[in-house]
């Protein structure tokens, strides 16, 4: 019983402070007003503000937006066909050995330059200069004996049967010799051409297997980059036809080129054909391995132009903002366009546009169709990013 009467005090307590709170807030705000705090109203509109009440000056809300102006201008644009190919070497090989042997000298550092039948590995060879040597001396041996049963038969004692087996003996012991020379020619790991060695691990000491990889020989004087053509483009190329190459070792950089070769047949399963480009590369910049990004050009044609900036594109929609008069004011209206090829910055506009159209260069996400804007700089020949500048020739 006590426990409850508790609870019934605490609660009529706490109902009397929020009767008095309610109280003394009614009364505050009787003494300020209902404009709030004194001097509340002098700080809003009505004629305490600023000239021109709640109204925003040039550049506020709903005033003038400052825009660049690029104009619509006829620029060449190229077809090309664009597609992605590895550099290799004109000439690339990895060295291994014909045998398993020991190595008895390394003759080459990597990064050097050699040229062709250079000696870069040599190989213990102790067996095969005894094996050479014994082969030889049996040459000798089979050459005096023919020469002198060849001597007796011109005089009449030696048998032609005899003559014949002794030029035998001696045609034997000559291959033997030169196949002595072969193996010890195993033994010496020769450039097959001109060009440069790579990285190696390969020590004096170290045993070398058959197939086991010495270090690559590249011949990097010209570049190949051997890329797939679809079939629908083969008119479109030809042997000798000057192409272009970028890297992203050198942005920026375009490197020329042409098709050396074309392949005799059609990839089935692609419907493509393989072609091979060259590129001279006579400071070695470009190396064997790079991805190159490869440009075949198809045909020049004049079209109309607009900087990437000045273009948005919303789905597949694309549009661009045209600056037209209303009244006295410049307006910016917001016109679709259909596109056509990217080509350094520009963006074809095959329709919606025409030549000498003054257009937004820039900032299209600053403003709203046909809000009042203020152009800035002089509407001339446009430029990425909206600067000015004049089209290719």
């Amino acid at each position: 019983m006590l426990r409850r009467h508790f609870f019934l005090a605490g609660a009529i307590v706490v109902l009397i402070l929020m009767l008095v709170a309610g109280a003394y807030k009614l009364t505050v705000g009787k003494k300020q007003g209902p404009g709030g705090p004194p001097g509340a109203v002098m700080a809003q509109g009505g004629g305490g503000g600023r000239p021109g009440g709640g109204g925003g000056g040039r550049g506020g809300m709903g005033g003038p937006a400052d825009v660049a102006v690029v104009v619509v201008q006829s620029r060449l644009f190229t077809d090309v066909i664009d597609v992605i190919g590895v550099a290799k070497g004109r000439q690339s090989v990895i060295l291994t050995a014909a045998a398993t042997q020991l190595v008895e000298r390394v003759r080459f550092s990597p990064g050097q330059s050699v040229g062709r039948g250079a000696v870069l590995v040599e190989l213990k060879a102790t067996e095969q200069d005894a094996g050479l040597a014994q082969a030889q001396a049996s040459l000798i041996q089979a050459q005096r004996a023919y020469d002198r049963y060849r001597t007796l038969g011109q005089q009449g004692f030696a048998s032609k049967a005899m003559i014949d087996q002794y030029e035998a003996n001696y045609l034997s012991a000559k291959a033997n010799v030169v196949a002595a020379q072969a193996r010890q020619g195993d033994r010496l790991i020769r450039a097959p051409f001109a060009g440069v060695v790579g990285l190696s691990d390969i020590t004096q000491g170290s045993l070398i297997n058959p197939g086991s990889a010495i270090v690559t020989l590249d011949d990097t004087s010209a570049i190949r980059v051997d890329f797939q053509v679809p079939d629908r483009y083969i008119a479109s190329v030809r042997q000798g036809q000057a192409v272009t190459a970028k890297v992203d070792a050198y942005p920026g950089e375009v490197i020329q080129g042409r098709i050396a070769l074309l392949d005799t047949r059609i990839d089935e399963k692609t419907r493509a054909l393989t072609a091979r480009a060259e590129f001279p590369n006579p400071d070695r910049r470009l190396k064997p391995g790079m991805m190159m990004r490869v440009a075949v050009a198809q045909g020049s044609r004049q079209g109309l132009s607009a900087p990437e900036s000045a273009v948005s594109v919303q789905g597949d929609n694309a549009f661009v903002y045209v600056l037209t008069k209303q009244g006295d004011k410049t307006v910016a209206e917001q016109r679709p366009v259909v596109t056509g090829v990217r080509q350094d910055g520009f963006v074809e506009l095959k329709d919606g546009v025409a030549a000498g159209d003054r257009i937004v260069g820039d900032g299209l996400n600053k403003i709203q169709p046909n809000q009042a804007v203020k152009p800035v700089g002089s509407g001339q020949p446009q430029g990425t990013g909206g600067a000015a500048r004049r089209p290719a020739a």
